[in-house]
């Protein structure tokens, strides 16, 4: 695998050398100070050219940066799949090398660059001075934010209300649909909630990551072992458990939120959506009515 220092000496020396190219610069994980180095971060790199056209036409030009195992160019994908996406504004690719490296590679032309809307960027090569001077990287632009009472009100409705699909997709056994509305329904509330408590005990001053994969470096060891339990297999009985162990737990959290910020806590109708989920596991597979 090659190492950092071979891979930023041919992700600049690249640039150097190629005319069409006026800018680098990084951001991601490895700019991130607060981020543990390990053997799978990725390279996330930005090229500033004259023109987007001339990479994307002939892809060829990725050779140089050594052989590959697969890749994905994203945008090309989302067209495929119906969206708009103009390549001249941006072009990626994403490449996994054999030799274990990864890039998560971007033109940008000159005219559409914009450094400063991420102060996670580091500036590895200007030749015309254009992006100007940018502070040291920092994650404070993904540090947990305090909610409002109608933010704490929206996560918690939604948390309660999703388990209304959640109970009917489990009396049906319809566990892709179930899986489905538990996992963008529900479940996403629970860790919007976390990521508040963990806020709250850091004074607002750390960010839990990208799909909040950090949660497990600021919980209680107990709080983490029971969030673990929250994520269910293919088995109807034992989704139902995992369900309740979510809602048992969604309950503890708000309550100790709402006594930490004063702000209050729909508590009649967690209650009800709570009765309503053991009614309907309760209720029998040939019953003609729910109540």
């Amino acid at each position: 695998m090659r190492s950092e220092k071979e891979m930023y000496d041919l992700i600049i020396g690249t640039a150097k050398k190629d005319e069409r190219i006026r800018a680098v610069y990084m951001n991601g994980s490895r700019t991130n100070p607060n981020v543990p180095k390990d053997i799978f971060q990725d390279y996330d790199i930005v090229y500033v050219v004259k023109e987007n056209a001339p990479f994307y036409k002939d892809k060829s030009w990725i050779d140089i940066f050594g052989e590959r195992m697969y890749m994905q160019c994203p945008d090309e994908v989302d067209r495929w799949n119906g969206q708009n996406r103009n390549f001249d504004k941006c072009y990626g690719w994403l490449i996994q090398f054999r030799d274990g490296n990864r890039f998560d590679l971007h033109v940008i032309p000159v005219e559409e660059v914009n450094i400063s809307e991420d102060k996670l960027c580091k500036i590895l090569l200007d030749k015309d001075d254009m992006l100007g001077q940018i502070p040291e990287p920092s994650d404070e632009d993904y540090h947990v934010k305090k909610p409002s009472q109608e933010e704490f009100w929206a996560c918690c409705n939604e948390f309660w209300w999703c388990l209304n699909n959640v109970a009917k997709g489990l009396w049906r056994e319809e566990v892709p649909y179930v899986h489905k509305m538990l996992y963008d329904g529900s479940h996403p509330q629970l860790v919007r909630l976390l990521d508040w408590k963990v806020g709250c005990e850091t004074d607002f001053q750390v960010s839990t990551g990208k799909a909040s994969k950090y949660l497990k470096c600021y919980l209680p060891a107990d709080i983490w072992e029971r969030f673990l339990k929250t994520y269910a297999n293919g088995n109807i009985e034992d989704i139902w458990q995992s369900v309740y162990i979510m809602c048992d737990l969604f309950n503890d959290i708000a309550y100790e939120m709402e006594k930490r910020w004063g702000y209050r806590y729909n508590e009649k109708e967690s209650i009800a959506s709570y009765e309503f989920l053991k009614h309907v596991h309760a209720l029998s597979k040939d019953a003609e009515e729910i109540f």
